[in-house]
């Protein structure tokens, strides 16, 4: 009896240390990448004519610079008629700012500054947008190309994504020229012709950029937002994406005889196929609570209440409770793993013919931690055994490097948005692809935001029907990239 008492006092023991060290953490518990308020100096708003400014994106969004799957369909002129149209438009801006055209109708604009110590900074906005699927321009409130300012927004495709961004960009710099301002620190303006399709813009300013020697201090392109009611605290939250996933299309192949339909083998291509296509699925990566999916959640603990703020704290402890509770939706799975996603199929051209060969289209998104190599490693060991073969389509992009959270870039960004939105600021994770993975060999940290806030439904419009600016986040866009330029080169 002896024994079993002094286990049992042992076992109590542990408990009530367990317990006295929880308490201790959740008490003490500090969410990480929060600024201090107060400790960066911004710059105060100056006068917008927003009402103009919704005038000048209606006129942008007019400009057709559809990036359609195959190129042969773009229609070329657009892209010099916008061209055009930002240099009529903004001409204290031009006066202002150096212009050069790279690959084939990127822009890169130099803002130089008068202090050469001092590294530069990119800001940037793609210039095309996506296509509007066939067949449902009549669901639209205002017409996809519209551009009409009506029911307080501004209406078409490429308002939010990402017009809103390069019209309100080039709102603020015209207007800060207009005033007479003139940075220290050098600004770049780098605009994509082909975001949408691939980022080959992007990566010839990379190269422009990189010949001219320049090492950014940061850059800031789009990717997340103000989420209003974001599903961590059912509130506000400004999120700035500090990486992105990278991107990678697998095709497995299934050789078969062929034949005719009335005699089928026991395994035809479709069906060995399927079978490899399924062992691929079912063997996923496991969720993992790290990276910056995770930081988003440290960062926010706070806002989710006492039993959120508790197993935060205490990850050591909770991290599988934390990563079955964020995977039950595929938004939160996707912030803590890479995805596997199997998106087409190709077989036999006629229903009556055995195919020569089965075709399947897996697309990743990997994450932080995880690389091209470990998803095909993967991928051959689920389909071990099976007749098929694994290839790229195109080599993939690697997952982006995960930026700072203690740096200056990120001091000012996070400041201005807390200032701007009054809700509180966390890193996060973008899962789709923008032009700014690019852009990181020639900057140290690239951040990932557009000041506009934005409930999740509304998020559904973007690539989608009725896609709008509202008149509200156009005039705090305008204002943010104002105050940034202000703070950060001034």
């Amino acid at each position: 009896m002896a024994l079993v008492r002094n286990v049992a006092l042992t076992a109590v023991g542990a408990v009530l240390v367990l317990g006295a060290v929880v308490a201790v953490r959740t008490a003490t518990y500090k969410p990480p990448a929060q600024v201090e308020a107060g400790a960066v100096k911004l710059a105060a708003s100056i006068p917008i004519d927003n009402a103009r400014a919704a005038q000048h994106l209606g006129e942008a969004v007019r400009i057709q610079t559809v990036s359609h799957q195959d190129p042969a369909e773009n229609q070329a002129g657009e892209w010099e008629k916008l061209h055009q149209w930002l240099q009529a438009t903004y001409p204290a801006a031009h006066a202002a700012m150096t212009r050069d055209v790279v690959g084939k109708n990127s822009l890169v604009y130099t803002w130089r500054g008068s202090d050469p110590s001092l590294a530069p900074i990119i800001l940037m906005a793609h210039q095309d947008v996506v296509p509007v699927t066939a067949g449902t321009e009549g669901d639209w409130k205002h017409g996809p190309f519209s551009g009409d300012v009506a029911d307080d927004a501004v209406w078409g495709r490429g308002s939010i994504d990402d017009k809103g961004s390069l019209v309100t960009l080039f709102e603020a710099a015209d207007a800060l020229a207009a005033r007479g301002f003139k940075p220290r620190r050098t600004v770049y303006i780098v605009s994509g012709e082909d975001e949408e399709a691939g980022g080959s813009g992007a990566q010839a300013a990379t190269a422009f950029l990189k010949k001219a020697g320049v090492t950014a201090d940061w850059v800031l392109d789009e990717g997340m937002a103000v989420i209003d009611d974001h599903p961590l605290t059912h509130k506000p939250a400004a999120i700035i994406g500090v990486a992105e996933k990278g991107y990678a299309t697998l095709k497995v192949t299934a050789k078969a005889p062929g034949g005719h339909s009335s005699t089928p083998p026991k395994d035809t291509g479709v069906v060995t196929l399927s079978k490899a296509l399924v062992a691929i699925a079912d063997h996923p990566f496991p969720l993992k609570f790290s990276g910056p999916g995770a930081d988003m959640v440290k960062a926010l603990a706070p806002e989710g209440g006492l039993a959120m703020k508790v197993v935060t704290a205490n990850s050591w402890l909770f991290a599988p409770l934390l990563t079955s509770q964020f995977g039950k939706t595929p938004a939160g799975a996707a912030m803590l793993h890479t995805t596997i996603a199997p998106t087409m199929l190709k077989g036999s051209p006629k229903e009556n013919v055995l195919p020569q060969d089965a075709s399947g289209w897996i697309n990743y998104r990997i994450a932080p931690g995880d690389t091209s190599r470990d998803v095909m490693e993967r991928a051959q060991s689920a389909v071990s055994g099976l007749p098929v073969t694994l290839g790229w389509i195109k080599t993939p992009n690697e997952p982006s490097p995960v930026s700072s959270t203690r740096s200056d870039g990120w001091k000012i960004l996070a400041a201005l948005a807390a200032d701007q939105s009054k809700v509180p600021v966390a890193p996060g994770l973008v899962v789709a692809g923008t032009d700014s993975r690019y852009l990181q060999p020639v900057a140290k940290d690239v951040y990932r935001f557009q000041p506009l806030v934005a409930t999740l439904d509304d998020l559904k419009m973007i690539h989608g029907t009725n896609e709008h600016m509202t008149l509200k986040n156009l005039a705090l866009m305008t204002d943010f990239y104002a105050r940034l330029i202000a703070t950060a080169a001034g």
